[in-house]
Formats: C-alpha cells, sequence, structure tokens
C-alpha cells in the first residue's frame, strides 16, 4: 500500500511539476507603439506583444524603456505586466 502512495504521489508531481518550468519570461527594450485600444505593444527590437484582459496601463509612452513579462499563448507572446523601467 505504501510503495503504491509513493508512486502515485511520483505520478502527479511529474505530471504537474512541467507546470512549474513554463515560467513567464522577461524582455527589456524602448517602446516603439503602443495601443491600448488594439492591446497591443511593439518594441524597437520588433518584438511584439498582445496585452493579457487584465493588463493595467501603467502610462506608457514610445520612446519609454520597459520590462515586459510575458508567456506563450498558441504563437502569440501574451504581456502580463509591463514595467516602466527608470
Amino acid at each position: 500500500m505504501r510503495k503504491l502512495i509513493v508512486t502515485a504521489a511520483t505520478a502527479a508531481f511529474l505530471a504537474f511539476g512541467g507546470a512549474a518550468f513554463a515560467a513567464v519570461k522577461h524582455t527589456t527594450g524602448t517602446v516603439k507603439s503602443f495601443d491600448g485600444t488594439a492591446m497591443s505593444l511593439v518594441l524597437d527590437n520588433g518584438s511584439t506583444f498582445t496585452l493579457s484582459k487584465a493588463f493595467k496601463d501603467p502610462g506608457i509612452q514610445a520612446g519609454e524603456k520597459v520590462r515586459v513579462s510575458w508567456d506563450m499563448s498558441g504563437k502569440k507572446k501574451i504581456a502580463e505586466a509591463v514595467k516602466i523601467m527608470k
């Protein structure tokens, strides 16, 4: 019985442990364009992000240096948060 519990616990860890490795990525750059209506952000290096529905605009303007926390959803980069760098 004990062996069964350990095996089940190991299987559960392996099944859900992969989600922990799908960590949010970070990119820094200068804002080329920002459209709050279209929920899009483009950096000067060509990186394009779609802003999440929960996104809160910290006052982003073109020319500002930002740090974008993002993750992939299909083929799109979804920005979870954007922080203006000082």
